[in-house]
């Protein structure tokens, strides 16, 4: 049974720090990532890390945030720095077990293919 259980959100404030660890049990994945969703907005991506290491960021967390993988790659995590207001969100853990790409960057574009969910951690950054 597939697994994805999130930890390490927090109440910060605006600069500080956080990292999110997602450990991640019963399959094998192609692909992993974070996503996150705002109060009333969708959910958005926010970094993917796929099997050959490839990652592929957001752009509002490019430079901020890094996806990283154990060796074991059992527990994924999301380091953020210099967190910002506009980082508030409940920040979700997903897996790619079903397919080979997770995401397709296009000129209209990053879309998304994740197979398993995790219930989500929340972030709140205070200004």
């Amino acid at each position: 049974q597939v697994q994805l259980v999130e930890s390490g959100g927090s109440s910060v404030q605006a600069g500080g720090a956080l990292r999110l660890s997602c450990a991640a049990s019963g399959y094998s994945s192609y692909c992993m990532g974070w996503f996150r969703r705002a109060p009333g907005k969708e959910r958005e991506g926010v970094a993917v890390i796929h099997l050959d290491g490839i990652t592929h960021y957001a752009d509002s967390v490019k430079g901020r945030f890094t996806i990283s993988q154990d060796s074991a790659r059992d527990t994924l995590y999301l380091q953020m720095n210099n967190l910002k207001p506009e980082d508030t969100a409940m920040y979700y853990c997903a897996a790619a077990v079903l397919r080979t790409d997770c995401f397709a960057v296009t000129h209209e574009g990053t879309y998304y293919a994740m197979d398993y969910w995790g219930k989500g951690t929340l972030v709140t950054i205070s200004s």
